[in-house]
C-alpha cells in the first residue's frame, strides 16, 4: 500500500476591483504572460485561465475582469464573467491594492462575494510600492470590518513576496482530485485570442486616456506558413477622433503599436510574424449585442450588478 500523499487539484478564481493587480498575479503564478497588463482600469475583459503544475497538485487559476458598476452592455457582460468565476470554485483570491485608500467602492466590490461559502483569501497587492509596511495591518482591519477572510496575505507579484505563502495556503484547501489538464497545458486561450490581446495591450499603453475602453481588436486572418505566421487584425474604435489617435501623425502611432506587438508575439509564439493592422470605426460597439457576440468575449447575457 502506497504512503504517497494524495494528489490534489482544484479551481481558484482571482477577483477584485480594477487595477488591483489580478492579471499581474496570474502571470507571476503561472510563470509566463497569459493576461495583458496596463495601468488603465478594466483592461481585462474576459476570464483568462492559467494552469500551474506542482509536485502532487494541479491548480487552475482564473483571472477575471475588475469588479465595477455595469454602465454599458460590455461592462455588464464583464460582470457576468466575474459572477461565473465565483461559481464552483475551490478557493477565491480577493485582491486589494495596498497602496490605495480603502473607500466606499471597496465596500461595494466586496458585496460581490458576500454570499461566498468557499474559502476566500484577502491578498493585499503591490507591497513593493509601499514605503511604510506598518500600513498593512490597519488596511487589513478595514477589509476585515466588511468581510472576514480565511487568510490575509500581503504580496508583491513583481518581487514574488508572499506568493509561496499563497500557494501553500491554496494547497491546504484543495480537495483530492484528478489531473484535469496534461502537464504541458498552460491556458485555455487560443493563440488568436492572445495575439489580439497583445495588440490591445500596446494600444492601451501608447494612446491617450480617452481611447482604451473604446478599443476592440479582432484577428481577421491567422495563417501559418513554412517561413512565418501571417496575422491580419482590425482595430475597432467608436469615433473618428479615436481612429486618428490610434493611427497617429503619418501613421507613426499605429506603426509603433504594430512593431512592439509583433516583437512580443514572436517571443510568445516562437516564430517570425508578419503583422498587418487596420483601424475602423464601429459606432457605439460596446452597446451593440450583435457586435459583442461576433467578437466573443466569452460572456453570458448582460445583467445589472446587484
Amino acid at each position: 500500500m502506497s504512503d504517497a500523499p494524495a494528489f490534489r487539484s482544484g479551481f481558484v478564481s482571482i477577483v477584485g476591483r480594477p487595477n488591483a493587480g489580478k492579471s499581474t498575479l496570474l502571470n507571476a503564478l503561472v510563470g509566463g504572460k497569459l493576461a495583458i497588463v496596463s495601468e488603465k482600469p478594466q483592461t481585462t475583459r474576459s476570464s483568462v485561465e492559467g494552469v500551474v503544475n506542482l509536485e502532487g497538485a494541479q491548480i487552475i487559476f482564473l483571472d477575471t475582469p475588475g469588479i465595477h458598476a455595469s454602465t454599458s452592455l460590455l461592462n455588464k457582460r464583464m460582470m457576468d464573467a466575474v459572477r461565473s468565476a465565483l461559481e464552483d470554485r475551490d478557493v477565491v483570491l480577493y485582491l486589494g491594492d495596498a497602496t490605495a485608500p480603502f473607500t466606499e467602492e471597496d465596500v461595494k466590490a466586496l458585496s460581490a462575494i458576500r454570499n461566498l461559502t468557499k474559502p476566500a483569501f484577502l491578498l493585499l497587492t503591490k507591497i513593493d510600492r509601499l514605503s511604510d509596511k506598518r500600513m498593512l495591518l490597519p488596511r487589513i482591519e478595514e477589509y476585515k470590518a466588511v468581510r472576514e477572510f480565511d487568510e490575509y496575505i500581503p504580496i508583491s507579484s513583481v518581487t514574488g513576496a508572499g506568493l509561496d505563502q499563497v500557494r501553500q495556503a491554496i494547497l491546504k484547501r484543495l480537495p483530492e482530485g484528478p489531473t484535469f489538464f496534461p502537464p504541458d497545458y498552460i491556458t485555455d486561450q487560443p493563440e488568436r485570442f492572445l495575439g489580439a490581446e497583445l495588440i490591445r495591450e500596446r494600444i492601451l499603453r501608447e494612446t491617450r486616456q480617452e481611447v482604451p475602453h473604446s478599443v476592440a481588436v479582432v484577428i481577421d486572418e491567422w495563417k501559418d506558413t513554412p517561413r512565418l505566421l501571417r496575422i491580419m487584425a482590425t482595430i475597432y474604435v467608436e469615433r473618428p477622433g479615436q481612429k486618428a489617435i490610434v493611427i497617429g501623425a503619418k501613421g507613426a502611432t499605429l506603426k509603433k503599436i504594430g512593431t512592439l506587438a509583433r516583437h512580443e508575439m514572436e517571443t510568445m509564439f516562437s516564430r517570425k510574424i508578419f503583422l498587418e493592422m487596420f483601424v475602423k470605426v464601429q459606432k457605439d460597439w460596446r452597446e451593440n449585442p450583435e457586435f459583442l457576440n461576433s467578437i466573443d468575449w466569452r460572456s453570458m447575457r448582460g445583467r445589472e450588478l446587484d
